[in-house]
């Protein structure tokens, strides 16, 4: 067995018909390769006990190493710790010390409640188990092990319990007995938008890096696109995390040199986040005019903490009648270009700013489909327009559903108030 190589197992039928996204899975796999051990695998099961106890015993025949997510919960669905404690041969037995603090935890949340008896079930430990400590939900994780050193970490699947235990009590229980490997997994992310992933290709061409036969030159390029915009992903492998540091940023600076202005952060960089620190830096405020996004706009700015020292407010103006009430937009401009315009995109931003006090108004305004759309104003049209020191209007054209053109008309929005105040 290699100390350093885990398989992974998310559980549960959610997972398998698609209604939960397994971001669990993907959290995992980064923190770990992060601390140079490797997920060789990952596996999703329902819930059902032969099907957990088939893909867990043939992982630790396979690696000796498993984690696993969800299944811990106190419903019939929920039977991760039985089907593993089976496959070690160990009897589940009632921790009471366990159930006190569930109980305890429970009155303080319900104190007019009674504490339901199926709760107890989470209290219930294989015997000669590890308890993993839960400092972020009621349900305790579980580390098993055999006499051969084979391993099960089982965890919640809520995500929040997920990485606060693989944090605090997995990850240095790992690291423990796979000692320090001196090599990691190690990448960094350029965030680009407005640009396409060919475009960029093109910019770049081959081997932009360098010389793949040579140390920068072999990290890998990845073209992540998506509804935002194309991310620029580069990964070190297998080198001392210093030198992997130094590889990784040297890597983004030469790919932000060439990409230029479509750049606007960095690993998870939030483009919202950025216009919004701009907007701090130049002692700027803030106001949104939404016709098509329907407050997508605003739900963008007001989901980054501290918001509101920026960010004033808006109008979701849908209807032509409060863009003329609200909004100062003329019948005559509606009538004669219609409210997918740029005339109508100005007014509404101008609007926006006059009617709140925002040094800065931004509006959007086109349709989103599936209807609607003509020869002259197809499906994904949109009219952008930016109020500042200066006014500023600009016509983009999206594709996707319904669902994916609102958000890209709202990143458009963001990456034109971005733009405006880069001049500043």
């Amino acid at each position: 067995m290699n100390p350093r190589q885990v398989e992974l197992i998310t559980i549960g039928d959610e997972l398998l018909l698609g209604f939960t996204i397994d971001t669990n899975a993907a959290h995992i796999s980064r923190v770990l390769a992060a601390k140079g051990i490797e997920i060789v695998r990952r596996t999703t099961v329902g819930d059902e006990a032969d099907k957990i106890a088939v893909a867990v015993r043939e992982a630790l025949d396979r690696t000796g190493a498993v984690i696993t997510t969800g299944g811990l919960g106190p419903t019939g669905d929920d039977l991760t710790k039985p089907s593993i404690a089976r496959i070690f041969g160990r009897e589940m037995k009632l921790d009471e010390s366990i159930a006190a603090q569930l109980e305890q935890r429970w009155r303080a949340r319900f104190p007019t409640s009674v504490f339901p008896a199926t709760n107890r079930t989470q209290a219930e430990i294989p015997e000669g188990a590890q308890i993993l400590t839960n400092r972020h939900g009621s349900a305790p994780g579980i580390w098993l092990e055999d006499d051969r050193g084979r391993w099960v970490a089982m965890m919640p699947g809520v995500p929040r319990e997920m990485r606060g235990m693989l944090a605090e009590e997995v990850l240095p229980a790992i690291e423990a007995r796979a000692g320090s490997a001196g090599t990691v997994v190690l990448s960094g992310t350029l965030r680009t938008t407005g640009i396409a992933e060919s475009a960029i290709a093109e910019q770049l061409g081959p081997n932009f890096l360098g010389d793949p036969r040579t140390e920068a030159g072999s990290l890998p390029l990845a073209y992540l696109p998506g509804v935002n915009g194309v991310d620029l992903r580069v990964t070190a492998k297998g080198l001392a995390p210093d030198r992997a540091k130094i590889l990784v940023a040297d890597a983004i600076l030469k790919l932000r040199s060439r990409v230029g202005a479509y750049a606007y952060g960095e690993d998870e960089a939030d483009l919202a986040a950025v216009v919004l620190d701009r907007c701090r830096e130049l002692k700027l405020t803030l106001a949104v005019a939404e016709s098509c996004t329907g407050g997508m706009l605003g739900e963008r700015l007001t989901n980054i903490p501290g918001s509101s020292d920026v960010f004033l407010g808006g109008v979701i103006a849908y209807h032509n009648d409060v863009k003329k009430k609200l909004l100062g937009v003329t019948a005559g401009d509606l009538e004669k270009h219609g409210a997918v315009s740029e005339p109508v995109a100005l007014q509404m931003a101008a609007g926006i700013r006059e009617s709140t006090g925002a040094d800065v108004g931004v509006s959007v305004t086109g349709i989103a489909g599936p209807g609607g759309g003509t020869p002259e104003k197809p499906v994904g049209l949109m009219w952008v327009a930016v109020h500042a020191s200066e006014a500023k209007a600009r016509r983009f054209h999206v594709g996707g559903d319904r669902a994916e053109i609102r958000q890209r008309a709202a990143q458009a929005a963001l990456e034109m108030v971005r733009r405006a105040l880069s001049k500043g």
